[in-house]
């Protein structure tokens, strides 16, 4: 899991080459009143969710892990807490991993949960169990999704 600033995203893009795509789209494009969906930046390798979400408490919202997939959260509307897990420290999840969405979720706690204000960007990777979307009120965020497997 890295917490940083987007406009430290120079930073972190030698971690996959196709972060550097992203962070220059996100930084050039107004994405605040952009229509919520699936933008294609590299058809399944990388692409960006839109979504005006509901946010939940903690008691509500459960991890969930991905194994093909780096996602980054970047909050634009207004703050966003992620509650953050590692894989390691989790029993059996819910139901059994579900390849075609890659995605499994957990009913289990966080351990640690961070705070993520526009402006900044959360990178999780395949081990990092996160439950994003917690607080209160409405959120426009992005979630991008950028592939880690062939």
């Amino acid at each position: 899991m890295i917490l940083a600033k987007l406009s430290d995203s120079a930073r972190y893009e030698s971690i996959h080459p196709a972060l550097s795509a992203l962070f220059e789209y996100v930084k050039t494009h107004h994405l605040l009143t952009a229509p919520t969906g699936r933008l294609s930046l590299d058809d399944e390798n990388l692409f960006i969710n839109v979504v005006d979400a509901t946010l939940m408490t903690k008691d509500a919202q459960k991890l969930e892990v991905h194994r093909a997939y780096i996602d980054v959260h970047i909050p634009l509307s207004g703050s966003e807490i992620i509650g953050v897990r590692h894989i390691d420290t989790l029993d059996e999840p819910d139901s059994p991993f579900d390849e075609s969405n890659d995605c499994a979720v957990y009913t289990a706690p966080a351990t640690n949960y961070v705070v993520v204000e526009p402006g900044d960007f959360l990178l999780v990777f395949p081990e990092d169990a996160h439950a994003p979307v917690i607080g209160s009120g409405k959120l426009r965020k992005l979630i991008a999704k950028v592939r880690i497997e062939p």
